[in-house]
């Protein structure tokens, strides 16, 4: 094909996108949406899988775990290969791995096999989340659109991860497998409609690529959750073995760092750090996101096994959570211009640890209307600062480096909703296991499965049935109560000095 020849061509293509911009960004939020809601959507059918594959209380914060954790650092990898060899690829090889995986992992025999489907719905969809944020980029052209484009973007990325144990507990009802399955059909109907929406991207195949920067970012993180986990249970391995992994991660992460100071065009652009603004809004999209699924994933639990309520009951209770979330994102984009981003941003983080604190004082297991303001507090105060972080990061860089700042935001997303789990869960564990003291007529097997998770409890109790098991599921309960608590604690502490630091390092707008 000639010059003269491919010029109208090309036009014809814009011209063409340019029409079905909608349409795309339509495509590209419920791909986002399906990407956001597999963080959270195990979390109401956390008894349920238990029931049905006895994992250890380490086997289920990976399952939970592992999607998030293994996003987060691909999401840097994937945005550089779809800058290379084009978007649009990307984002429909992802489609097919994620349908796959999800197919595989709701026939999952045992936990180890949903580990690793879990583990490749993460990498599915770490192919496409970072192109739909750079296709919005690619087919907006209009600034004005573009930002109405990006809120709805920002919009449905934040949405995602509060409507999961929603849609998890309207599904397990079903079948736990149901929560996968669910996928299925939704890809085959978004495969052939994007491979005729999505535009090609221009690849640029001058950008080099670092495959040792990919690796040391993967397994940093990875050995850093391993030995976080391992560390608070031992289940595996002793205390000294996971730690040392633990210390392998940090050092791991530490030469990736290092390194991408080093190299020209860096992986991630660690450079961007430097500025206390954009450092100070990472940190609040991290811990924002944090607090959000790692207490999700607790409260789940303590709605179905402590107050005994079905998973359908138990999403409809955290419904205030989910609607306060979408009203604290619009509320948000009004108030923002006017009272600032360091009191939207410090304030939205104060909000949450104070809902937290209700539960600590005054007890929530008999007051249902109390736990639902709780709820409204937590996910408005979170929806306030995550809002109020984004546009910190975004205003903080130069338009040149939006590019690299947004793959940045995404990546905490992802790693705060990873760490939340693996972190908050963790302390529960710790917390649970010494105060569940032995129950006359359990045996020795069963305490120790027990004292693994409170859905293990929940499971030796049914087997064993009569006073005996009655006995257990009320002290494990209590036990579980009593972690929760100090989980709570925890939350409220970092969330706070969060609060407070964000108010001293945001300069005045």
């Amino acid at each position: 094909m000639t010059v003269t020849q491919a010029a109208p061509v090309a036009r014809r293509a814009v011209q063409r996108q340019h029409d079905n911009r909608w349409s795309i960004l339509l495509v590209l939020c419920l791909s986002l949406l399906l990407i956001t809601v597999d963080a959270t959507v195990l979390h109401i059918a956390v008894p349920a899988l238990t029931a049905a594959l006895e994992p250890s209380a380490v086997q289920l914060l990976w399952i939970i775990d592992v999607y998030s954790l293994v996003v987060a650092p691909l999401l840097i990898m994937f945005g550089a290969l779809g800058d290379r060899y084009g978007r649009k690829r990307l984002v429909l090889a992802g489609f097919v791995l994620f349908g796959v995986a999800s197919a595989a992992a709701a026939f999952s025999p045992t936990p180890l096999a949903l580990i690793v489907f879990r583990a490749l719905l993460g990498v599915g969809g770490a192919m496409i989340m970072p192109a739909t944020l750079s296709l919005i980029r690619q087919v907006f052209t209009d600034r004005r659109e573009r930002a109405i484009a990006l809120g709805v973007w920002s919009a449905v990325a934040a949405a995602g991860a509060a409507i999961g144990p929603l849609v998890g507990g309207l599904l397990v009802g079903i079948w736990w497998g149901a929560v996968f399955l669910v996928n299925v059909p939704i890809l085959l109907v978004l495969l052939p409609v994007a491979a005729r929406l999505l535009p090609e991207s221009r690849k640029r195949a001058d950008r080099p690529w670092d495959g040792l920067s990919a690796a040391l970012s993967v397994f940093g993180i990875l050995a850093l959750a391993f030995g976080l986990k391992e560390a608070g249970s031992g289940s595996l391995m002793p205390f000294g073995a996971a730690f040392s992994i633990f210390l392998g991660g940090v050092a791991l992460l530490v030469w990736f760092v290092r390194r991408q100071t080093r190299l020209a065009s860096p992986l991630l652009e660690v450079r961007l750090f430097r500025d206390r603004e954009f450092s100070t809004g990472v940190t609040g999209v991290l811990l924002g996101v944090f607090a959000l699924v790692g207490l999700q994933l607790m409260l789940a639990q303590y709605l179905q096994l402590v107050l005994g309520d079905s998973p359908v009951r138990a999403a409809l209770r955290m419904l205030p959570l989910v609607v306060s979330a979408v009203v604290g994102g619009l509320a948000a984009a009004h108030f923002l211009p006017r009272i600032g981003l360091r009191a939207t941003m410090s304030g939205g983080l104060g909000l949450v640890a104070v809902a937290l604190t209700p539960t600590l004082t005054w007890g929530v297991e008999g007051h249902p209307v109390m736990l639902a303001v709780c709820f409204v507090g937590i996910g408005f105060g979170v929806q306030v600062s995550l809002l109020a972080a984004s546009d910190t990061i975004m205003s903080a860089v130069p338009e040149s480096h939006a590019g690299g700042a947004a793959a940045i935001e995404e990546t905490a997303y992802e790693l705060g909703a990873g760490l939340g789990v693996a972190v908050l869960g963790t302390i529960t564990t710790i917390a649970y296991a010494p105060a569940l003291t032995a129950v006359p007529g359990v045996p020795a097997g069963g305490m120790d499965q027990a004292r693994q998770s409170l859905a293990g409890a929940a499971h030796v109790a049914h087997e064993i049935g009569g006073s005996a098991g009655d006995a257990l599921l009320h002290t494990a309960r209590w036990a579980f109560v009593n972690a929760l608590h100090t989980t709570v604690v925890v939350s409220v502490v970092l969330l706070s000095l969060t609060a407070i630091a964000v108010a001293m390092l945001l300069r005045r707008d």
